[in-house]
């Protein structure tokens, strides 16, 4: 049968271990059995008892004046570590696009501001580029960047792929000041018989990688070992990361050519397989927003879609591809 406690004795066990405060400020614990285990027989006659025990009963009487403030603070200090757990679960929702702008000047017309206010209507936060100018003789301005002011200060970079008409020309990203951006690095894709030199453009976040190309638009051989070479960065980088890596642009490939089928070994789809060009008669499905195989898993669509409508401007005359973006969600990395 189990002894039962007297009232003191089951305040003592209750007591032990108690916490102790060193002379760095550290807290530790002082064993009940250390404290208490020298007097055996807790109901015993004061004259049985060692003497020291009365002032062990005087510091029992204090603890237990003190027993709420314990609990309570050892309270808040479960709490708060199960929001700090917490918090690593967290997720957050992202809306990227990518648009090939056309230099902002397809319709004949400076479209820079037509576009900004679409992607603000669209509530863009980090958006890929296809076909911009550097300083050319077509275009004088740095188009990315103007764009970016336009957005109203926007973090960006610039990937030139090839030098045009004393400037350059090539690809970029910009994002909402909002999103820390850690890094950038660009890297130059094998032009091979294709048509023109190509980039990858690759701005690092706290929680995401974002990669903009655009792809060769007319050797389908030139595009096989662009898109080789760019997972092949992905793995290098990457492969032993969960960190999700977007890859976005107009890869000018269908969704049944070789080029694309190369990419969904290692890369998923985010966006519907929808018609992106041309804008005004939308009837080639060639622009697309995909994640690493890394962290496939950890990012969820919420939304996605091909944007052909907008109060804030005309997709016939902003450029000859349509926007496409995809809201997803993604986990919040520890901090």
């Amino acid at each position: 049968m189990a002894a039962t406690l007297a009232p003191d004795a089951v305040l003592h066990s209750a007591l032990a271990p108690i916490f102790a405060c060193t002379d760095t400020g550290r807290v530790r614990l002082v064993s009940g059995s250390r404290m208490f285990g020298i007097f055996p027989n807790f109901a015993g006659t004061p004259k049985e008892v060692n003497p020291g025990f009365h002032k062990l009963i005087d510091i029992a009487r204090i603890m237990r004046s003190f027993k709420h403030v314990i609990l309570t603070v050892l309270c808040i200090f479960m709490l708060s570590a199960c929001k700090h757990s917490s918090a690593k679960n967290e997720s957050q929702t992202l809306t990227i696009a990518t648009y090939n702008v056309g230099v902002f000047g397809k319709s004949g017309t400076n479209t820079t501001q037509m576009i900004a206010s679409m992607m603000k209507e669209l509530g863009v936060q980090v958006l890929s580029m296809n076909e911009l100018d550097s300083c050319t003789l077509r275009h004088p301005e740095f188009q990315l960047k103007e764009f970016a002011d336009a957005m109203g200060g926007w973090n960006y970079n610039f990937a030139p792929a090839m030098s045009y008409q004393g400037g350059k020309y090539g690809i970029g990203t910009v994002s909402d000041p909002g999103l820390e951006v850690t890094g950038k690095r660009n890297l130059t894709l094998p032009k091979g018989d294709g048509s023109e030199q190509r980039a990858l453009a690759v701005t690092v976040f706290e929680d995401f990688v974002f990669c903009s190309t655009h792809l060769d638009h007319r050797s389908a051989e030139a595009q096989l070992e662009q898109a080789k070479l760019i997972s092949a960065w992905a793995e290098l980088f990457y492969g032993d990361s969960d960190k999700p890596v977007f890859l976005c642009g107009d890869m000018n490939a269908y969704p049944d050519s070789e080029t694309i089928k190369l990419l969904k070994r290692d890369w998923t789809i985010l966006s519907p397989l929808e018609f992106t060009f041309s804008a005004k008669n939308p009837q080639k499905c060639i622009d697309y927003i995909m994640v690493y195989k890394n962290a496939s898993g950890k990012v969820k669509v919420k939304e996605s879609g091909i944007a052909s409508k907008f109060k804030s401007g005309d997709v016939a005359v902003a450029s000859d591809h349509l926007p496409v973006y995809v809201k997803v969600s993604l986990p919040i990395s520890d901090k």
